[in-house]
Formats: C-alpha cells, sequence, structure tokens
C-alpha cells in the first residue's frame, strides 16, 4: 500500500468516525418529537433490561396521576417551571457560582435537564454530560410542551430502590395504593426522595425526608406551581 492511499484509507475512517458521533449526537433530536405521541423509556431502564435488573413501571397520563404530585415535584425540583424554557437562568448561575467546576455543580437542574439526562444521557456528573443536557432541555421544552414533559418525567423517574420507575410503581412501593389516590403528605414524601430513590424511603422516612417533605408541601400549597400543565 502506498503512502498516498494509506492516508486516503485514514481520512476515509476518520471521516466515517466524525459522521457516526455527529449522527450520533443529532439522534436524540430527531427522535424527541415522537415522544409526544410515544411513550418512552428511560437509558436507565434499558440498561437495567439488558442486564436483566428488575424494572417496574406502568405508564400513566397526568390524567391519571394525583395532581399534588406533579404540583409538589415542581415545588421542589423547579420552581420556575412554568416560567422558563427548559434551563432556568438564574438557579443555573447560582448553581455555578457555588461549584468549583461544571461536573460538581448541585442544583440549578430543571425538570426538562432531568427528563433529558434520564432519556438520552447517563447518570453521573460530568461537564461532557452537562454540555449535552443544556441544548436538550431547551429542545425537549419547545417540541414537547409543559404538560407532555411533566408527564414524561412522572413516568421515567427512578423512584424506588429496586427498579421501581414512574409515579404508580412509586405509590404502589411506598403506599400500597396507585398514584391517583396519592394526597398531598404522600405527594411531597414522594417528592422528598427523588433525589436519593435507593437510599430514601417515602414509606418509611427518616427525619430529613419527613423534614423536607413538610417544606415541599407547604411550598406547593402556597404556590401556583403547576399552573401550566392543569386543564
Amino acid at each position: 500500500m502506498t503512502s498516498r492511499s494509506r492516508h486516503s484509507t485514514t481520512f476515509r475512517v476518520l471521516r466515517g468516525i466524525i459522521v457516526a458521533i455527529v449522527a450520533l449526537l443529532l439522534l436524540p433530536y430527531v427522535i424527541a418529537p415522537l415522544y409526544r405521541v410515544v411513550d418512552p423509556v428511560s437509558t436507565l431502564m434499558l440498561w437495567r433490561r439488558a442486564t436483566g435488573a428488575r424494572v417496574e413501571r406502568m405508564w400513566l397520563p397526568l390524567t391519571a396521576i394525583a395532581p399534588a404530585l406533579p404540583r409538589t415535584v415542581i415545588a421542589s425540583e423547579d420552581g420556575r417551571f412554568c416560567l422558563h424554557h427548559g434551563i432556568d437562568l438564574g438557579e443555573l448561575r447560582a448553581a455555578i457560582e457555588d461549584a468549583d467546576d461544571l461536573s460538581d455543580m448541585r442544583g440549578g437542574s430543571t425538570v426538562a435537564q432531568q427528563t433529558a439526562k434520564n432519556l438520552f444521557l447517563w447518570q453521573g456528573r460530568s461537564v461532557v454530560r452537562k454540555a449535552l443536557e443544556f441544548p436538550l432541555a431547551l429542545w425537549l421544552d419547545l417540541v414537547l410542551g409543559k404538560r407532555r414533559l411533566m408527564e414524561i418525567y412522572l413516568n421515567i423517574a427512578e423512584w424506588g430502590p429496586n427498579g421501581e420507575f414512574g409515579a404508580e410503581a412509586a405509590a404502589r412501593h411506598a403506599f400500597g395504593k396507585p398514584a391517583r389516590d396519592l394526597n398531598a403528605r404522600e405527594s411531597a414524601l414522594l417528592a422528598a426522595i427523588l433525589p436519593n430513590p435507593r437510599l430514601r424511603s417515602a414509606g418509611r422516612p427518616g427525619p430529613g425526608v419527613r423534614r423536607l417533605a413538610g417544606i415541599y408541601e407547604a411550598r406547593a400549597a402556597r404556590s401556583a406551581a403547576g399552573d401550566c400543565i392543569r386543564r
């Protein structure tokens, strides 16, 4: 093989790799509009199924979930959910200021960002994941709308220690009842364990979870959280 042919082969390989990477990066933007009518699963659910781990999830329309749950989740996770377009710049600036670097950032993550991560990205903190998450959150908010975005989030969030995903599995695991029958206190307890449902329990809450639930319940009761998803 001549030097020229080797260079040509190397160029074709590199070009193929670049095209594959670009296609992979663009794929979520092509798929996302389909989720207006298709009920998706998360990357974590897919991984658990691929490895034989337990997955419990029953998809529910938002109308079959007690209104207290989305209202309390908004109050706890994303208070300006109805006002921003996928990224809360004020919360984001505060979170960046409190962090040493982007990968160490806590807080400031909107429902749209968490949905983007759950649908298309991976768990854990990294600069790369955050950089991919931001534009995806803006796109999901645009193409899905607030109501569908919240419906998807409530159905794909990890909500238990043994493969419980979504509001229905969460409600049945914690309280032995369907998600449509959750009251304000139970909804607040579920919202309080969302950051770490493998270590926190809504059914057997410790002092920290009970304290957070009280804060979230009161916050939801006195705010207009969730106005944009009501019909």
